[in-house]
């Protein structure tokens, strides 16, 4: 593998026995078939994909490993967050049995970020727990879900309220993948990387302000830096907090008022977009506190608005609904919301000391 570092990045996610390595660049998906067979042996390998990306790269790559003379089956489940549940989790768990599935097979996570939940979650529960490799297709996947072990489905209170923390042996960040993307599932998933901008780097924030037109356009260089940067932000993260004890609760931020906008929407809204959302509602909320500047304020509403996500609460959805949602969020502990907040650019930090009044306050003047 020396010759990776040549054309591909690496990182590196620290945690001990459980370590692994995201290789990004064009091309890494040609290089999983001889890993298969030279790292990573299994009795048998399931490719778990959804229907949109099963019949474009998942036939692609089953028949590559069957080339090689890899035991290799190719499973698939109707594409939207409406499949992540235990009912398609179970349906694929039977599949996997019919075709022999035992502990020594691996499952392969072919897609974007619903893809990567359902299949890794399907393999930290299957006969207790068989390897998973995440090869992400999409730009949320690549940067953020497929990176960190965290697993999960919906269920009717709430969004991802079961789940696991299951690390994978290795990711493959394939971004000549990102070129197949619907450009709304491209910009879906810059939320993430704008994330990433405002908790920990005001290097990356500055990158996406002064590039987003060639972000947009798909400029190969500028993608394969930010999203190395965003899974080296998450790895540096995931190696010290891995199962959200502490400083890992930063990752969140935004997504504890998307959450909410997801579910009230009927998940009408993507995971991104109501991201993105949140994040001008948290920071609404830090300059009601005092703790965040209006011009910061400002330049964070202004690229998500350059890149084509949106900044307003539709007004469609109801302020108190939104608030009893936030109550069903994985993050609320003994009834107190955790939420993260950005003292600046680059910079946040964690806290329960909100009051509910300040919350609706920001949700209402974000409409």
């Amino acid at each position: 593998m020396e010759d990776i570092n040549f054309v591909w990045k690496q990182v590196r996610v620290e945690l001990d026995k459980d370590s692994y390595d995201i290789l990004i660049g064009p091309g890494v998906l040609t290089h999983v078939s001889t890993d298969l067979k030279d790292i990573f042996p299994a009795s048998s390998y399931f490719i778990i994909s959804d229907s949109n990306v099963s019949d474009i790269l998942g036939e692609d790559l089953l028949n590559i490993l069957k080339s090689d003379g890899l035991n290799a089956h190719l499973l698939s489940f109707p594409a939207g967050e409406a499949s992540k549940n235990m009912d398609t989790v179970v349906s694929l768990a039977r599949n996997m049995v019919r075709k022999g599935a035992d502990r020594k097979s691996m499952v392969l996570a072919l897609g974007g970020g619903v893809t990567g939940d359902i299949a890794a979650f399907l393999a930290s529960i299957y006969m207790r727990g068989i390897k998973c490799i995440q090869l992400p297709t999409s730009l949320l996947a690549q940067v953020d879900s497929s990176v960190g072990g965290k697993t999960g489905v919906d269920i009717p209170e709430g969004k991802n309220l079961l789940g696991t923390f299951f690390q994978p042996k290795r990711v493959y960040c394939d971004i000549g993948t990102l070129t197949s993307l619907p450009r709304d599932e491209f910009i879906n998933g810059m939320a993430e990387v704008v994330k990433y901008g405002m908790i920990m780097s005001k290097e990356l924030f500055n990158i996406l302000e002064k590039n987003y037109l060639e972000i947009l356009n798909l400029e190969p260089d500028l993608i394969c830096k930010i999203v190395t940067e965003s899974c080296s932000i998450k790895a540096k993260v995931v190696s010290q907090d891995e199962r959200e004890g502490g400083l890992r609760r930063i990752l969140n931020f935004g997504h504890t008022i998307g959450h909410s906008i997801e579910a009230a929407s009927d998940y009408a809204i993507s995971h991104g977009r109501a991201v993105s959302i949140g994040m001008v509602v948290v920071s609404k909320l830090a300059l009601i506190k005092g703790m965040f500047s209006e011009r910061e304020f400002k330049r964070l509403k202004t690229l998500l608005n350059n890149l084509g996500l949106p900044t307003c609460v539709p007004s469609d959805l109801d302020t108190r609904t939104l608030i009893e949602l936030l109550y069903h969020d994985k993050k609320t502990i003994a009834g107190r919301i955790n939420f993260v907040l950005c003292s600046e650019i680059g910079r946040c930090f964690v806290t329960d000391e909100v009051d509910v009044k300040e919350v609706e306050e920001a949700i209402d003047s974000c409409r």
